[in-house]
Order: C-alpha cells, then sequence, then structure tokens
C-alpha cells in the first residue's frame, strides 16, 4: 500500500467538486483506492480492517501540486495521427475518402504501424491520457502491435480492429470470414485475466468495432453483433454525426426507425457496453433507444466543427440521463489534449445555450466529471478517488501558472484553459506509475 499526499481534486457527483488541500489518499497493492481524506487519521478510520497497513504504509509527499483524475479519450482513430491536421476544409465523407482511407491502407506494413502508434501513444503518455477507446485499422497484425505496445506502456485500452466491407478501397475491403478470424484471434490473446489482479479487467482489451453502418453490409454487422454477445465484448462505431452520412444510412438499412435502431437490429447498440461517438444529430426514437439501451455518446467537439458536423446537444443528452464521455477523434479532430476537449465542450455548450437560452451551458464541475468519472465507468471503476476505484490519477505542478491568491479550483481551472503538458509531472494507471514510452 501507498499514501500519497497533495492538494486532491475530483469529482463524486457532476455538480460539485470534491477538494482535499493536504490531502491523502491509501492505493492498495492491485492499484486501487482505499481510502480519501483530510488528514492521517481520518485516512486511518474508514477502514479498521486497513488501519495497521495505513499506519506503516509509505507516504509519497508531492507538496503544494495538485493530484487529480486521469484523462480519458472515449473515441481516438490511432492510424490518423499522420494526418492530424491536415484537410480540415472538407466534410466528413470526402475526407474519409480523400485522406482517411490512403493513410490507413499504410497499416498492413507492420512496421510503419509500429512507428506511428508509438508516437501516438507517447502523445497521449504527454497529456495525461491514462485509458482509451480506440479504433485500429482493418489489419490484424498491426492492430495486435498496437495493444501490445499499450500492454508493454502500463496504459489502459480498449482496441478494435475494424470491420468493414464495402464504400471503402479495396486494399481495406476484407470479407466476413476474414474479418470474424481477425477479431477471433485477438480476442484470444488479449482477453484473458492476469493471475495477480483476477478480478480486475485486463487493462488492454479487444472492442468490437465495425466502422459504421455504410461500410459494413448487413451480414458484417451481424457477424459483429454475434461476436458481441458470444465472447461478451463491448461495442464502439459512429452514430448520427453528419446529415449526408444520416440519409446514406437511411437509404442502405430502409427497415431501421433510426440510424441508432440500424446497430439495434444487429445486436451492436446496448446489448453489451456500446460506445458512439458523435450523436450530434440524434433525438427523437433513436434518442429514446439509447436511454433504454444504456449507450454512452462520445462527444467530440473538435471533429464535429472541422467537419461541418454540427454541434452535439451535450447539455440535452446529459440532462436526459444519457451516459457522456469525451472523445479527441483524431484526425477528425486535430488535438490528442483532452484538457482542451474540455475546454472545446464547455464553449460549444456556450453556443447551444446562445441559440437556446433555457438550456444551461456546462459548467466546469459537469465537464470534468464527463471527462473522468462518467467516461471512466466504460473501463469498470475509473475516474474518481473514491475507495474501489482502480487509481488513475495526475500529478499536477502548476506554480508556473498561477498567482499564490487563487484558490484550488481556480488553480484547476487555469491549468485546464492554459496549462500543457510540461506541467504533468506523474502519471499513474491503475496504481502503477506510468514512463515515458519509446518513441522510434
Amino acid at each position: 500500500m501507498k499514501i500519497y499526499k497533495a492538494h486532491i481534486l475530483f469529482t463524486k457527483e457532476k455538480d460539485r467538486f470534491e477538494v482535499y488541500e493536504n490531502g491523502y489518499v491509501a492505493v492498495d497493492d492491485d492499484g486501487c483506492v482505499v481510502g480519501v481524506a483530510s488528514n492521517l487519521e481520518d485516512l486511518k478510520s474508514q477502514s479498521s480492517k486497513l488501519k495497521p497497513q495505513i499506519s506503516t504504509a509509505e507516504i509519497v509527499d508531492f507538496g503544494d501540486k495538485l493530484l487529480i483524475p486521469a484523462m480519458n479519450d472515449m473515441h481516438v482513430h490511432a492510424p490518423q495521427v499522420h494526418n492530424q491536421g491536415v484537410a480540415m476544409d472538407l466534410e466528413l465523407l470526402p475526407w474519409l475518402e480523400n485522406y482517411t482511407f490512403p493513410e490507413e491502407s499504410k497499416y498492413a506494413d507492420v512496421e510503419y504501424a509500429e512507428r506511428m502508434y508509438r508516437r501516438f501513444m507517447h502523445t497521449q503518455w504527454l497529456f495525461g491520457t491514462m485509458r482509451s477507446v480506440v479504433f485500429a485499422t482493418v489489419h490484424t497484425e498491426s492492430t495486435r502491435r498496437l495493444m501490445q505496445l499499450y500492454q508493454e506502456a502500463g496504459m489502459g485500452a480498449l482496441v478494435g480492429k475494424v470491420a468493414m466491407n464495402r464504400h471503402c478501397p479495396e486494399v481495406l475491403c476484407e470479407d466476413v470470414e476474414a474479418a470474424v478470424e481477425g477479431i477471433e484471434r485477438l480476442i484470444a490473446e488479449f482477453s484473458h485475466l492476469s493471475p495477480l489482479t483476477s478480478h480486475l479487467s485486463p487493462l488492454v482489451r479487444p472492442i468490437i468495432t465495425p466502422r459504421f453502418v455504410p461500410s459494413c453490409t448487413p451480414e458484417l454487422l451481424k457477424a459483429c453483433g454475434e461476436l458481441a454477445n458470444k465472447y461478451q465484448l463491448p461495442v464502439q462505431s459512429h452514430l448520427s454525426e453528419n446529415l449526408s452520412e444520416i440519409a446514406w444510412v437511411a437509404e442502405l438499412e430502409p427497415e431501421s426507425k433510426s440510424y441508432g435502431d440500424a446497430y439495434n437490429r444487429y445486436g451492436l447498440f446496448g446489448q453489451t457496453p456500446t460506445i458512439m461517438a458523435h450523436c450530434v444529430w440524434t433525438e427523437g426514437e433513436e434518442l429514446e433507444l439509447m436511454k433504454r439501451n444504456g449507450v454512452m455518446v462520445a462527444h467530440c467537439p473538435t471533429s464535429n466543427f472541422n467537419l461541418s458536423s454540427g454541434m452535439a446537444p451535450i447539455r440535452s443528452l446529459l440532462d436526459e440521463g444519457v451516459r457522456i464521455g469525451l472523445g479527441s477523434d483524431i484526425s477528425g479532430g486535430h488535438d490528442l489534449n483532452m484538457f482542451r476537449m474540455l475546454v472545446y465542450a464547455i464553449q460549444v455548450s456556450k453556443m447551444h445555450y446562445q441559440l437556446n437560452h433555457d438550456k444551461a451551458f456546462l459548467n466546469l464541475s459537469e465537464i470534468f466529471w464527463i471527462a473522468t468519472k462518467s467516461a471512466g465507468s466504460f473501463f469498470g471503476r475509473v475516474g474518481s478517488f473514491e475507495p474501489g476505484y482502480e487509481f488513475d490519477a495526475l500529478v499536477i505542478d502548476d506554480s508556473v501558472l498561477y498567482p499564490s491568491e487563487y484558490s484550488l479550483l481556480h488553480r484547476l481551472e487555469r491549468f485546464i484553459y492554459v496549462g500543457d503538458d510540461r506541467q504533468i509531472v506523474h502519471r499513474f494507471c491503475r496504481g502503477r506509475e506510468v514512463p515515458e514510452p519509446n518513441v522510434v
């Protein structure tokens, strides 16, 4: 067991921060929080069973630094990192055809894939993203290497070998049998439990990943749903991002009541834990289906702006009880810094407020909760410092950013808005400090 001392801030509920000035958080050998308190005596009193261990535990004192939950990127395309910030004047479908698909085709070369994936993961590490929900490519071996790199780094990830077999370049088109075989090979390799933490999920796991309805025939969508059910694996895809995309889905799936229903008919919409990126235009029957099935939204504000998709109504979705996380959506989005996503999400919400004054814009505690505890729930008990939660944490040295009269909350706010990776001095995932990954 270890005890960390710092200024501790997290959000147990979305409407307020928990703040422990010069507080203590105790973490057990499995990397899970056993208590958090303002002083050692209060920490000991939280568990009589653990009191002897707490009394003898090593105390790591971070002094005047901030200790906060780590970031979670709930929607990111790892193989698109080379295109980051490129072709931002196109809408979704021409952007995919002219830039994204040609870049992803290069990932047939595992050496190229590893070089790009190492750069991608290093940037995630810099910005304090310790858990991710990741699209890879259709290539099994390159996807395997990405999952191995996450394992070696000690960072958590749900990684999807992409499934698609229509409306894409021939080199990225896989028949249903080959797609299933590749996915099952990765499932066999990465779904096992560690004997040391058998009660916890593996840090790196597969996720079923049909790219989106237009790129998958009904046969492939059905096969993906069957795999999710057979192995009880989570699902990720895209939903109602762009109006032309929604119209296309309606043509391809005329029997479906909505874009979301098209996934639902194949067992890909909440039958196992599901996260759908964007949901810019989700409403009506689709929204009701999403609520009933417990589908999570990955809100990607920069991508929605860059690809002219629109502004996702996150305040309305939140008020409806929809689960929400934040995604960078590289490379539709241009920034892997998830703290910037908090800022962008607040700004999008404020633009919505200008159009509809009866919906308050998101405040800092709400968006922080979305980025940490709400997003983290997709991985299990992640994103908070409550007892039983896995200790994913960042230590922030913001001494160059703040005058001494600032409150701890203002210090955190200032770091979110104007800080960068240079202020993140320690990064933890499930209790283990994560060293800087190698870049080649």
